[in-house]
């Protein structure tokens, strides 16, 4: 059964897409559909439960669970609708393999899928991730794109979404700003609400410690439009703690994106000046 937070994000993340595609031509559905689907697949809702019990309670670590991949998946979309607006195009309709909704789909795929891996450890999780999603995806598409004339369709958005989870962590090169919209995404998700359970649960020194006190502090991630740049991202916490999200995590993701030179980045405690990093 899914949590009242998880219930919350649905909808959001419902609200979101229909906007997007609102933003299509044609106001193709597509990703309506697809966001439908990881909303209501009982295979994907265990995957994610059983990895946040791998990451919170084996682990010592942050939610990487259902929360944490929906939430992940509504920031990539913000961050997607900012530069629709902008005028930024994507890479599928740069290239001309693909269009818009193409991109919103692929993204939301690697959001709401991006740590998969995570249900079985926590090292090298993303390439697992990848391994794991495949078959998920295929299912996905075939579903919500059955027609044998979508194949082209069907292999661009596996492409991408497959490019954004094994990418996430930032390790490997990546090209597509719908990958990099991912990376960033998935940085951004770290406000102290992360970190509740193992907070809790956790009173023994682990590995995972600092990631725990660092997301602790963090109060606010906004994710809006930018002033000098298309986005802005300004987090604010309550102590210096936090810095270690930002310098250890956040910012390694920025830099390794292909979407960097569109994100301005502002963060600082909370009655403070923000400090401009980006």
């Amino acid at each position: 059964m899914q949590s009242p937070k998880e219930l919350n994000l649905n909808e959001k993340l419902l609200d979101i897409t229909r906007e997007l595609v609102c933003l299509t031509p044609d106001n193709d559905e597509l990703p309506l559909r697809v966001m439908r689907t990881l909303i209501e697949d009982p295979e994907i809702q265990a995957v994610q439960e059983y990895a946040n019990a791998v990451a919170i309670v084996r682990l010592g670590f942050n939610d990487h669970g259902p929360v944490h991949m929906r939430t992940v998946c509504r920031n990539a979309l913000k961050m997607l609708r900012i530069l629709h607006q902008a005028g930024v195009k994507t890479s599928l309709e740069t290239e001309q393999t693909g269009s818009f909704a193409d991109s919103i789909t692929a993204v939301m795929l690697a959001g709401f899928l991006h740590d998969y891996g995570m249900s079985i450890t926590r090292q090298d999780h993303e390439l697992y991730s990848g391994i794991m999603t495949y078959s998920v995806i295929n299912r996905i598409l075939d579903e919500c794109l059955p027609s044998p004339k979508d194949i082209n369709r069907r292999v661009a958005v596996r492409s991408i979404a497959m490019e954004a989870i094994l990418g996430h962590m930032g390790g490997r090169k990546i090209h597509t700003l719908e990958a990099g919209l991912i990376l960033i995404a998935d940085g951004c998700d770290m406000t102290k609400g992360r970190a509740r359970i193992p907070m809790e649960i956790n009173t023994k020194p682990m590995v995972g410690d600092i990631h725990k006190y660092s997301a602790n502090s963090i109060e606010t991630v906004h994710i809006t439009k930018g002033e000098q740049k298309p986005i802005k991202i300004e987090v604010m916490m309550s102590s210096d703690v936090g810095f270690f999200q930002i310098e250890e995590v956040l910012i390694p993701k920025i830099n390794a994106s292909p979407a960097k030179n569109l994100v301005e980045l502002y963060a600082g405690v909370i009655e403070q000046e923000p400090k401009k990093y980006l």
